[in-house]
């Protein structure tokens, strides 16, 4: 019986860059085969678009809407190639689409011990914080805060009126977004405003 054909070198490329919608680092495209210092000429011959420095899309991929939430998340990663930012904050709120908010920038929460050589973009607002599993959800490409997680950061840190926060909550709940076993388990932690318990409590009746 005949074995299976090993893959090519762009093919194990594109597996890659597919779960991410067709974005990939230069460290991932060298751990596919391709020759370190490559890049130029895939970008010059039209098989890669460079987005931003040591970030691809494949040109048979067509722009995502979602490009910058991509492009950031693979910025994230860490000298092993794992991602370790996830969008949270306002971003998370507008990402989920709850209330009214439209941040200029992306805010992402990284480990406290994140660090990286480069410049952060300006793009970008870090957080630091510890996230548990349950409060992140992947999407296609990136990761980002549940909503209930999302609107007790923003709560925390006071950086968007009461009225995003209560808009959020409310519509959040609504749509099923977050359940009473969740909001209850959030007000026993704790460590939350005294106005925040209370919008907590109207919304879990």
């Amino acid at each position: 019986m005949m074995g299976r054909a090993k893959k090519t070198v762009p093919a194990v490329l594109y597996d890659s860059a597919e779960g991410q919608q067709g974005y990939f680092t230069a460290k991932q495209a060298a751990e596919s085969g391709y020759q370190p210092g490559s890049q130029a000429h895939h970008v010059k011959s039209g098989n890669w678009v460079r987005v931003e420095r040591g970030i691809y899309r494949l040109a048979r991929f067509p722009q995502s809407h979602e490009e910058q939430l991509v492009i950031y998340q693979l910025w994230s990663r860490n000298r092993a190639g794992a991602p370790e930012g996830v969008y949270s904050h306002q971003t998370a709120l507008s990402i989920h689409e709850l209330s009214d908010v439209n941040p200029s920038k992306l805010h992402m929460t990284v480990p406290l011990a994140f660090r990286r050589t480069s410049k952060t973009p300006k793009i970008l607002v870090l957080h630091r914080a510890r996230l548990d599993e349950k409060d992140v959800v992947q999407r296609h490409g990136f990761a980002v805060t549940r909503p209930l997680r999302a609107i007790a950061d923003l709560a925390a840190a006071e950086s968007v009126s009461r009225d995003i926060i209560e808009q959020a909550l409310k519509e959040g709940r609504q749509r099923g977004l977050m359940t009473g076993r969740e909001i209850s388990e959030l007000r026993h932690q704790g460590q939350i405003p005294k106005w925040f318990d209370e919008l907590l409590a109207e919304v879990q009746r």
